[in-house]
């Protein structure tokens, strides 16, 4: 079943977590490395893999490593199709 309810803070952080360490997995970086390349502590490293906490700045460090820094330049974009109700999206023309 597809949800329609926007994820919860905690739910994207979880998420995020995940996609990062298996980012970080995929270009074949140990925690150990990552921290070093990016100039975040091993344990800010390891306490954002294990419960998703890491400061804005340490994530954005972190990004740049793991070539997915522009990601951040979509947040808060406004959506092409910010629709609020379904009446919208069949009267859309």
């Amino acid at each position: 079943m597809l949800s329609f309810l926007p994820k919860t803070p905690n739910e994207l952080m979880q998420e995020l977590k995940l996609k990062f360490k298996n980012r970080r997995k995929s270009l074949k970086l140990t925690q150990q490395n990552l921290a070093l390349k990016s100039n975040v502590s091993l344990g800010s490293v390891k306490r954002f893999e294990q419960s998703g906490q890491i400061s804005l700045e340490s994530l954005l460090k972190i990004a740049f490593i793991l070539e997915c820094s522009g990601d951040f330049e979509k947040i808060c974009n406004k959506d092409v199709y910010n629709f609020k109700s379904i009446d919208e999206v069949i009267n859309d023309n």
